[in-house]
This record gives structure tokens, C-alpha cells and sequence, in this order.
């Protein structure tokens, strides 16, 4: 098993949601119109019932009867782009009882059919929208509070953080989502990554598109595009996350979306692990077995000197050079591979999907393809 990676596996740090982090806001500016007591720390009950507690970093009185309070968020060790960022509410009383919410600068507001949230609702998500309330109607209880809140929620430059996201795509138009189901950010779990996939794929079969592709990268989204003449909306950036692709593809078609075909895009050296039945394609979860491309380069005839070329070539790449220059088509052994175990995950014994695997070079060349029909 040659490794992607020499890093040596390290404890990695747990973060704090976006909804999470608006959550701490609203706590500490209802508390400062309520009690008229800013407040540096405080406290926030997840979900699932862990108290985390979080530091305010801007808290005053805007008028009379409202507030802004602002946290920066922590990502821990994971990858995400929010890391940083400048999460802040404005709380303003209201005289009927409930929580309205609203986005304000740096939060995107929905244009499209297909997610959890209606068209023209700010991009707040369930989960964030219910901790929120809860959290506010408990203090509102505490301090004999008849009223009601209007929620404001925005993130500082989110406009300009949201361009690294696929919000545009999702038809997320301002700024960023405010996400989190259990309010806190697993390392390289990228459980916002994979709730965008999620959304990608509703968004596309919600607005009529039969045929997605779910891409590695940027070439091989490029590619994938050119190839088809597909849709932006019908392009999911999966990025190491094909797993979550095909467990929701398969959702969407137990439900009858009208999904009907899925194509499958990367570089050889993640085609190669999906091949190898691994569903999350990051270097730290899964590595390139020279053993595995050998046994199916042996297959279509390779040579014991080809062989021992494979197995002891530094690269995945240098593999498939090396097969390249003895006419062997490891790229299509790999994409034939990989379609079986794609196939075994959606399909089972009934095609109810046509699906589909390319491979690109590092040009973002197509160069290899295995594909079934269903029915």
C-alpha cells in the first residue's frame, strides 16, 4: 500500500457550526436587551445536549429596543472556508410573539425550488432557525418576556466567502448559508461540503434535470461540461465526497425524482480508490493500493516486467505511464472497476440508473470511460 501522504496522523480539533456561532449571538444580545449586562461568554446547548460555550467579540445597544452581538467562528482543524469569519446578529423586540429571522449583509437568501427552505426565504437552515428560537424563547422566559424576536443574521464579507462555496450554483444569491445539524464542525467530516452536495443534487432533479455529473474537481468539471453541454445546474462538485453522492442519489431515486443518469468525473488517482470500493476519496481516509492497478493491469495481459513497474512506480500516474507504453488501458480497467462498485451501491440487481465513470489526465483531458445502460 503506497500512501498519498507522509504526514504523520495527528489529534485533530473539533469546530463550531455557523448556526452554532449565531446561536451564542442571539444569547448574548437578548440578554443585553433584557437585562441591560453585556456579556463576553456565553453558553450554547447543542442538539444533541453538549453545552459549548463561545466568546462574543462585539456587543452593544444599536436603539432602544435592539442589539448586535458578533463571535468569530472556529472551524478547529477542518477545511472550511467560514473559518475565521466574523459571525454577528442584530435582535430586535417585537411586540407579537415568535422569532422572525432575516438575513443581513454576508447571508444569501434562496432563489431556487429544491432546497429545504422556501424561494425567497434568507438562507438560515432549519436546524440554526429552531436552536436560535429555542435559545431566545428560554431567556425571553427567564426575565418575563412577553414579546417576540426579529433576527437578523449576517457574516462579515460573506459575499466575498460564499464565492469559494457552490452557493451561487444552489441558487443562494448574497452571501453564505448559516448551517449545522448538531452544531458542531468534525474534522474533515466537511459536513457543510456534503450538506451543499445534498442540495446540489435536490436543486437539479427539483428543477427537471435528469442527467448529473458529479465532478472531483475544477478540470473535471471543466471536462464533464464541455463533453455534454451540461447545465451548471446539473454539475455537482463532489470533491472527496463521491460516498454522499451516491447515498443521496439513491434517496432521490427510491423517490421517484427523475433522476435517470449519473456520470462520475475525477483524476486516475481517485477514479483508482473508488475502484477500489472506497467512498470518501481524501488522502487521509483512503490510499492508492500499486498492488490493486497491478492485479487489474494482469488481467489485460501485462508482463511480470510491467508488473514489478507498477508496483514499485512512486505515483499513481507513473502507473499508468508505464501501462501506457505497453498498451495496456489501465485508465479503462479503472473506470470499469469503479463502475461495478458504483453499480453494486445504486443499482443492485435492478438498473433503475444509467451510470457512468470518466477519467481525465492532468490536462483535464477525457481519456478513459466505462458506462451501463439501465432497464
Amino acid at each position: 500500500m503506497w500512501p498519498e501522504s507522509d504526514e504523520s496522523p495527528q489529534p485533530l480539533k473539533t469546530g463550531l457550526t455557523t448556526g452554532c456561532c449565531a446561536t451564542a449571538c442571539c444569547v448574548a444580545a437578548a440578554q443585553y436587551l433584557l437585562t441591560g449586562q453585556a456579556t463576553n461568554i456565553v453558553s450554547v446547548t447543542l442538539p444533541k445536549g453538549k453545552i459549548v460555550e463561545l466568546t462574543i467579540t462585539d456587543n452593544q445597544q444599536l436603539t432602544t429596543h435592539s442589539t448586535r452581538a458578533a463571535t468569530i467562528k472556529d472551524a478547529g482543524d477542518d477545511p472550511d472556508v467560514t473559518h475565521g469569519a466574523t459571525v454577528f446578529v442584530e435582535l430586535l423586540l417585537k411586540d407579537q410573539k415568535g422569532v422572525t429571522f432575516h438575513a443581513a449583509k454576508g447571508v444569501g437568501t434562496v432563489t431556487r425550488a429544491g432546497l429545504s427552505l422556501a424561494v425567497s426565504e434568507p438562507a438560515i437552515n432549519p436546524v440554526p432557525r429552531q436552536m436560535m428560537t429555542e435559545h431566545l424563547e428560554h431567556i425571553g422566559e427567564l426575565h418575563g418576556y412577553d414579546g417576540g424576536f426579529e433576527v437578523w443574521v449576517g457574516v462579515e464579507n460573506g459575499e466575498q466567502i460564499a464565492l469559494k462555496t457552490m452557493n451561487g450554483r444552489l441558487g443562494i444569491i448574497g452571501g453564505l448559508s448559516i448551517l449545522g445539524t448538531t452544531g458542531i464542525v468534525r474534522p474533515f467530516s466537511c459536513s457543510a461540503y456534503i450538506a451543499s452536495i445534498y442540495q446540489g443534487l435536490d436543486v437539479a432533479t427539483t428543477n427537471g434535470h435528469t442527467h448529473v455529473a458529479a465532478t472531483t474537481g475544477n478540470r473535471s468539471e471543466q471536462a464533464i461540461s464541455d463533453y455534454y453541454q451540461l447545465d451548471e445546474m446539473a454539475l455537482i462538485e463532489m470533491g472527496d465526497f463521491v460516498g454522499a453522492v451516491l447515498s443521496h442519489a439513491k434517496k432521490l431515486i427510491s423517490a421517484n425524482s427523475g433522476l435517470k443518469k449519473l456520470s462520475i468525473c475525477g483524476g486516475f488517482g481517485k477514479i483508482s480508490k473508488l475502484a477500489m470500493g472506497k467512498w470518501n476519496l481524501h488522502s487521509q481516509a483512503s490510499s492508492i493500493d500499486l498492488t490493486f492497478l497491478a492485479d487489474l493491469a494482469k488481467a489485460r495481459g501485462a508482463n511480470a516486467d510491467l508488473l514489478a513497474a507498477i508496483i514499485a512506480s512512486n505515483i499513481c500516474i507513473d502507473a499508468l505511464g508505464h501501462c501506457f507504453d505497453h498498451k495496456i488501458d489501465l485508465a479503462e480497467a479503472v473506470c470499469q472497476a469503479a463502475l461495478e462498485k458504483v453499480d453494486r451501491k445504486i443499482n443492485g440487481k435492478v438498473k433503475k440508473i444509467e451510470l457512468e465513470i470518466w477519467v481525465i489526465d492532468r490536462q483535464g483531458n477525457l481519456i478513459s470511460f466505462s458506462g451501463n445502460a439501465a432497464g
